[in-house]
């Protein structure tokens, strides 16, 4: 069992909090570290761990051996720096990284120390992006041509007021919130991204914001890719891969949809699973050494820099290339 600190514990921190707590075999809370802790304490009673402001106290607790950072991005180098001196493992929640010099930085500390760098990727887990992904790589849609997408989450309505309204913070519009996650299924279904377009919208500038960013890719392979975030509209997913012999599409977490030629759309519902707990045992696994965390240092790497790409080529309009 993985005695863990939770650093963080707003809505997503007691997400990670509900899917492992008394319920995995693998990993486990034994502190929380939040700045309002007087909030937190039925929460944190319920789950059986206790509180404290101050991250340097778990870096202190030799019974804590990693942490789980569910913390605003611009926290995350030096809490990933000062884990890592400690020798914790950690688990870093996404934006791992605004730029790649910090995500550098990051990764090079964590080798340096010996520790496991894990970084929450969920979707990555969801039933229909590992039946997309194993459907891509075993060929059934022949030579691939295109890759589309698409998130929207509403959450320029419910996020008012947080990190998400800065443009420091959440550049991009809708992209650092919502839209990473489709980046980074279209990095790791295709591939290294070579080129990036952007156009981004601004119908009314934050708080709740009306602004739509749009992002166009061309992949080293040749495959080209476009996909789309709008912070004010319900929620929406799809990623949908076109090949010469068929397309398939992710249209919800445990939904796939698969279209071919001369026969109708063929809609297979999958078996529904705790994303967020596959990932933090995915992480527990590594530190066991196990198996190598599924989302590899290479991949945090190339997400981070392809993100900052599409960052640039939405605020200056211009074709941002990449050495991929």
């Amino acid at each position: 069992m993985l005695n863990t600190a939770i650093v963080g514990l707003g809505r997503w921190g007691k997400n990670f909090v509900e899917a492992v707590q008394g319920k995995s075999d693998r990993i486990r809370f034994v502190r929380g570290v939040d700045a309002a802790p007087d909030k937190l304490r039925d929460f944190a009673a319920k789950h059986g761990f206790g509180l404290c402001t101050d991250l340097a106290e778990v870096m202190a607790d030799p019974a804590i051996k990693a942490v789980v950072l569910a913390t605003p991005h611009s926290l995350h180098r030096p809490m990933v720096e000062a884990s890592a001196r400690a020798g914790k493992q950690i688990f870093c929640e996404k934006p791992f990284a605004l730029n790649h010099a910090d995500a550098a930085a990051m990764v090079d500390a964590c080798n340096r120390a010996g520790v496991v760098l894990g970084v929450g990727h969920y979707r990555r887990f969801w039933p229909s992006m590992v039946a997309l992904k194993r459907a891509v790589d075993a060929g059934e849609l022949g030579q691939l041509l295109h890759i589309e997408g698409h998130f929207s989450n509403e959450n320029s309505n419910n996020t008012a007021g947080t990190w998400r309204d800065s443009p420091a913070e959440s550049p991009g519009g809708g992209i650092t919130g919502a839209g990473l996650h489709v980046l980074d299924a279209f990095l790791n279904i295709i591939g290294p991204v070579k080129k990036v377009r952007g156009q981004l919208i601004v119908r009314k500038a934050p708080p709740v914001a009306r602004d739509v960013a749009s992002v166009m890719l061309e992949f080293a392979n040749g495959v080209s890719g476009a996909f789309t975030t709008v912070r004010a509209t319900p929620l929406y997913w799809r990623v949908h891969v076109f090949g010469d012999r068929g397309s398939a599409e992710s249209i919800s977490e445990n939904e796939l949809q698969i279209h071919r030629s001369n026969a109708p759309p063929e809609r297979i519902a999958l078996a529904p699973v705790d994303s967020l707990r596959i990932e933090l045992e995915a992480f527990a696994d590594a530190v066991d050494g196990r198996a190598a965390y599924p989302v590899s240092t290479a991949e945090v790497l190339r997400t981070v820099a392809t993100f900052e790409a599409v960052i640039k080529a939405l605020e200056t309009g211009a074709t941002v290339e990449m050495n991929s």
